[in-house]
């Protein structure tokens, strides 16, 4: 009886005594036969050349600017056929932008079926802020095991350009641009992939809400300065126990600064899972 085996290079016919079979083949043995088939010289073009932004790529952030700029005012009507005219594109990347800002939480579609800017609301701020808390302290965890000293170096220059924007006087839309850009290099220093993406979702919601802070209270400078260079520090240091209740207490003010501007606090919140609850 004629058998055979094949592996990557070539084709081996062997005989078996009349009567016997071949073994039947596992799972296993098929996946160390495997022929991994690769072209590697294409596959190294194909990776080093960057994937080009599509068309609904470009309206999509056109159309976050507008929003986080003020330009698309909270509650406004966000009509496919209108926004394809004013763009000058179809409808079809338009419709591909919704789907991709409500994903991010900047629009809310209703059951009928219509766009509009989302308003963030007290609920909104306690949900954005206590899953921020959540992944701060993961990211502030990894930068501690994780951060170079070039990581700390990007920290550092973020904290000093904040100080010297603040001594010339500094507006909403910059504080929130750099106070991002600080939590940005923690979350790369972390080089935790999956706790970035996560955090680039959110991340535009986050800059909303930062835009209702009041940057010329002292309460507002001294977290802006000091509270950022206690996070630094801390990293700097790699204790990660101290680090990790320098970003909890620095999670807890940067709450306070922003709900006074979204009123009165349900009485409930002491139940909630947010920023507010765990102070207490």
């Amino acid at each position: 009886m004629l058998g055979s085996r094949c592996n990557s290079k070539r084709l081996t016919v062997y005989c078996l005594p009349f009567g016997e079979r071949l073994p039947k083949p596992s799972f296993a043995h098929f996946r160390s036969q495997q022929v991994t088939m690769v072209n590697h010289h294409e596959l190294a073009q194909a990776l080093s050349v960057p994937a080009k932004p599509t068309l609904a790529d470009d309206v999509t952030e056109r159309m976050r600017n507008a929003i986080l700029s003020g330009q698309l005012a909270p509650e406004a009507r966000l009509s496919e056929a209108t926004l394809s005219k004013l763009m000058g594109v179809s409808r079809g990347p338009v419709r591909e932008a919704l789907a991709c800002l409500e994903r991010e939480g900047l629009i809310v579609v209703g059951r009928t079926g219509r766009a509009s800017v989302a308003r963030l609301s007290r609920e909104d701020l306690d949900e954005v802020f206590s899953l921020r808390r959540t992944l701060e302290r993961l990211a502030v965890e990894y930068a501690c095991k994780r951060a170079t000293p070039q990581d700390l170096d990007a920290l550092q220059a973020v904290v000093d350009t904040m100080a010297a924007t603040i001594a010339r006087g500094i507006s909403e839309k910059e504080a929130a641009e750099l106070d991002l850009r600080f939590h940005d290099v923690i979350y790369n220093a972390s080089r935790h992939q999956r706790l970035i993406a996560t955090w680039t979702t959110l991340r535009p919601q986050v800059y909303v809400i930062m835009l209702s802070r009041n940057v010329a209270s002292a309460n507002f400078q001294d977290v802006a300065v000091n509270g950022h260079q206690e996070i630094v520090d801390a990293i700097r240091t790699g204790d990660t126990q101290h680090a990790l209740a320098v970003i909890e207490q620095h999670m807890l003010v940067a709450y306070e600064l922003v709900s006074n501007s979204y009123g009165p606090q349900p009485p409930d919140v002491g139940q909630s899972d947010g920023p507010a609850s765990a102070a207490k």
